[in-house]
């Protein structure tokens, strides 16, 4: 499901994603994420800090990431486009993509963003076999794409 007409929505973690973990303090920045962040941002898609900080911490957050040129479109909440499409807002943050340094595995967002966001590639792994060996080889031809792309955005 498409939540914009136009861009993807993006829920960026702070602490061990935008910076090394030092809650309550501020790490120092992942220049590489911050460039990502960014040039999703450029390309019109929209982001979201996505944190368990709140209070004084939170603050100190959203001013660090103002100093890296970070501009979220929301905090800790969701976009005012899903309030009016749901009709009340939630716990739950809506996105395409959520980018955090503790996700269950590498290979689960890149399989979400490079295997299932593509049509052609879902009809491609339908019209598969569906053995385990299949989305092995499907995720591993998935972790090349995203180093290769990773490499053009980030550097």
């Amino acid at each position: 499901m498409a939540y914009l007409e136009h861009g993807k929505i993006y829920a960026f973690d702070f602490d061990g994603t935008l910076c090394q973990e030092a809650y309550p303090g501020i790490g120092k920045p992942n220049k590489a994420m911050i460039r990502y962040a960014k040039k999703l941002k450029e390309k019109g898609n929209r982001l979201i800090l996505w944190t368990c900080r709140n209070g004084q911490p939170l603050e100190h957050a959203i001013a660090w990431c103002q100093e890296q040129g970070l501009e979220f479109d929301a905090v800790n909440q969701n976009l005012p486009e899903i309030l009016k499409m749901f009709g009340s807002d939630s716990r739950k943050i809506t996105a395409d993509y959520y980018v955090d340094d503790r996700l269950s595995g590498i290979s689960l967002l890149l399989f979400t963003s490079f295997f299932c966001s593509s049509n052609r590639r879902k009809t491609k792994y339908n019209q598969s076999n569906r053995t385990l060996s299949s989305v092995i080889n499907l995720v591993s031809n998935s972790i090349a794409r995203f180093s290769q792309l990773w490499e053009r955005i980030a550097l």
